[in-house]
Parts: C-alpha cells; structure tokens; sequence
C-alpha cells in the first residue's frame, strides 16, 4: 500500500503566489508537507491530470493572454517539464478535463468552451471554440458563463455548466468539434457551477454557487439528456448570509458527496440512499480557513484536503468511510491564493 501520495495545488498570483505548488500527504502520519514551487507561471487556478499520470494541465495567464500549459509529469519524484502552451487573446479558463486525446475547457469570463486534442507526447494543439450566449435573472447573470466542462463516465460526451444562464449543456465530439444534443435547464437563478457523477454511471449531481443547493440528476447515456430528481440545500436553513458554493466530490464507492460553502466556510458532507440516490444530510463541519474554494478526497480515500483560498492554506481531515464523517487534523501546510487542489493517483 502506498503511504504517500504527491499532490499540487493551483493558485491565483495576485499577490504572494508564485504558481503551482507541489505537496505530499503522508497517509501513515497523517500530515502534509510542503515540497516546493512546481512551476513560476500566471494564475494557475485550475489542474488536471491524465488517466496514466504522465502529463499535468494547467490554466495559465501571460499578460493579456490565457489558456494551457502542457507538462511531463515525472510520477516518482512530481517534478514538471513544460511541454508547450496554447494561449488565446483575453480571460483564461477556470476549469479543464482531459479524456484520451481530448481536451476540454470552460471559461467564465468569455462564456466559452474550448477542445483540445493531444498528442502522444502530450503537446497541446490549437483549440477550437463555442461561445455560449444568453443570461439569468442573478447580477451576476448577465451573460453566458461557463464554470465546469468535462466528461461524462463513458466518455461519449461532454457537459458544460453555465453559471450565467442556469443550463447544463450536453455535447457531442465529432469531427473535431463540438456538437450539441441537450440542455437541461435548471432553476433560474440557482447558478450551477460544478457536477460529478455517480459510480454507475446514470445518477449525477450538480452544484449550484448562487443558490448554494446541490441537484440530484438522473442522467440517459444514450440521448445525452438529463432530468431533475432533487433539490438539497448545503448550508443551514437558519443561515442568511451571503454563501457561495464551490466544489462538489464524491467518494468512489458512490456512498457519500460533499460540497465546499464559501462564507459558510465549511464542507457539507451528504449520505447517497442506496436505492433512489438522493441525498440526506449528514453533518456541516467548518472547513479550517476562509473562503474554501476546493477540496479533494485522497487516493486512499481516507483524508480529505481543504484549499481556503482566503486564509491561503490546505487543510487536513480524516474520512470516515463507513459514516462519510470529517475529522480536522493538526496539519496543514501554507499555499497562498490557494484555489484548486489534485492527486497524483
């Protein structure tokens, strides 16, 4: 069993920050310790990477230009080797995926998605790109704003969460491009930012920011189509200020899903019924800083790490397994302008 595991943190650098930043989490002590700056580049805010663990991508800003960098991945040691970039004119993106040779990205400034295709040794190619267009009843709903682009779990399509107009998008990847072949529309001015899916593959569950509520989904992997089950709040029924919702995981087994509350501060932890596969809740545990912006279960399934980005730090819990329930740590490490968080696997 492997006891610990490189992670890397992605950061605005607005301030303090330099980049990327590399850690480790020691599953037999229980802590995390800090390694190194991974790589010095602009506002890298979203990470992913790929299935083998050979290549990392990153969001990244060069002055008044955004988009990607690729990277070789070395899985012993974590350490970074820039492959290229493909950078555009504006905003860069604020989430990617990858799945094979594609890749994905959604940017919530231009209200667009990008696709990528990847070549074997892992160079990004110039992207292509769909604009959405519309707007929501929310000020902050004035245009198209696309947060979340991925794949599903069979990888024939692709969603894309728009926060601007309260829609989840479905695509299909033809011909080097993006084709659409639904649109589930959500409750006006709920703000949908991130989803995840369920291990059976036909059960998702989506999280709105503005209305702080997470929407259980039933998804049809032959249509590309999904409809509404349920609707959960994250954050306490007596809590009136102000709260956005931010990340949503779940574990492996299916069992339990969790979402991050910013201003609440905290992470709530939900139960999956076995057989509807709705939620219930379970517990709100404060999430050790301000403004959690990420979080991310860990390979053993075991800890939980918390990014607050205000307080710029990452923060330690335990997972119960068989409760779903959180248990802070006396360990975290300092990440300033702290804003996404992943696992070598």
């Amino acid at each position: 069993m492997v006891a610990k595991y490189i992670g890397f943190a992605g950061t605005y650098t607005r301030q303090n920050s330099k980049g990327i930043y590399r850690f480790e989490l020691d599953t037999e002590t229980g802590t995390l310790d800090m390694l190194q700056v991974a790589d010095e580049i602009g506002n890298p805010t979203y990470l992913t990477i790929s299935a083998d663990n050979h290549y990392l991508y990153s969001v990244v800003q060069d002055g008044g230009r955004g988009g990607i960098n690729a990277y070789e991945l070395d899985r012993i040691t974590g350490t970074l080797q820039h492959i290229n970039s493909q950078l555009t004119e504006g905003a860069p993106p604020c989430h990617l995926d990858i799945c094979g040779n594609v890749l994905v990205t959604g940017n919530y400034h231009k209200g667009e998605i990008g696709l990528h295709h990847v070549q074997k040794q892992g160079a990004l190619e110039a992207g292509t790109f769909l604009k959405h267009k519309g707007h929501g009843i929310h000020e902050r709903q004035e245009k198209s704003h696309v947060h979340y682009t991925g794949f599903t779990p069979d990888g024939k399509h692709v969603v894309a969460v728009d926060l601007g107009t309260d829609e989840l998008v479905t695509y299909k990847v033809k011909d080097n491009k993006l084709t659409r072949v639904a649109t589930l529309q959500v409750k006006q001015g709920s703000g949908p930012r991130h989803i995840v899916f369920h291990p059976n593959g036909n059960t998702a569950y989506l999280l709105t920011e503005l209305s702080s509520e997470v929407i259980v989904l039933m998804y049809d992997a032959e249509t590309g189509t999904f409809s509404e089950k349920q609707y959960i709040r994250t954050v306490p029924d007596n809590f009136t200020d102000k709260n956005d919702a931010s990340a949503i995981r779940i574990s492996a087994d299916g069992k339990f899903v969790y979402t991050g509350n910013r201003g609440h501060n905290s992470i709530a932890v939900f139960q999956v019924d076995e057989e509807s596969f709705t939620l219930s809740m379970v517990e709100i545990v404060p999430s050790g800083g301000e403004w959690p912006r990420d979080f991310i279960i860990d390979p053993s399934e075991a800890y939980i790490i918390v990014s607050n980005q205000h307080t710029g730090n990452l923060v330690l819990f335990t997972r119960n397994n068989e409760t779903g329930k959180l248990s802070r740590m006396g360990s975290e490490i300092k990440v300033p302008e702290v804003v996404c968080v992943t696992f070598l696997r």
